[in-house]
């Protein structure tokens, strides 16, 4: 502990023997030095910026900037692209849309041609069936009527041999039916 105690004495004797006490920045028999070396360490400074730092960021900045172009170009081009496949998709999708529109138009006019070509045929079986019913029933009409004079001149004679106990002669009853 005595060594440090040496050592103590000695540097407060110190400033004591200078004959100037406070801080050396403020000593102006110092000053020349401190600017010489404030000098010399600006320059160095100014230096390494200007010769290594600055041109370093420069250089990053302009490679940065360099890239964010070509990202921006690329994604450009991309977008261009992407515009390009969704109108085609879109032209392709419009086609397809209008020959699917075509391809029904078709079947319905092709359903409606087979449908009206059967309706057709129906019909004219259909008509065919009635007109050999219509001539059925005029033959029928025509067979009845032609036993229906007969079938009135028998019921004539029963009604009046009914009705008067006499019976009439068959001219008589065909004279009175022809008046009918």
């Amino acid at each position: 502990m005595s060594a440090y105690m040496a050592i103590l004495a000695q540097t407060s004797a110190a400033p004591a023997e200078s004959g100037s006490g406070g801080l050396p920045q403020f000593d102006l028999a110092q000053w020349p030095g401190q600017m010489v070396w404030m000098l010399f360490i600006f320059v160095v400074m100014f230096g390494l910026f200007a010769k290594v730092f600055v041109p370093k960021v420069g250089k990053a900045i302009e490679d940065r900037e360099d890239r964010i172009a070509g990202d921006i170009g690329d994604a450009r081009r991309i977008k261009a692209e992407a515009d390009a496949t969704a109108a085609a998709a879109a032209a392709e999708m419009a086609q397809a849309r209008t020959n699917v529109q075509r391809m029904v138009l078709e079947a319905r006019a092709k359903a409606r041609a087979e449908a009206a070509a059967r309706e057709a045929a129906e019909e004219a079986k259909i008509a065919a069936i009635l007109a050999q019913s219509d001539a059925t029933l005029v033959a029928a009409r025509d067979a009845a009527m032609t036993h229906v004079a007969g079938i009135a001149q028998d019921t004539a004679e029963l009604m009046i041999s009914k009705l008067t106990g006499v019976a009439a002669s068959a001219g008589e009853i065909q004279s009175a039916l022809a008046k009918a």
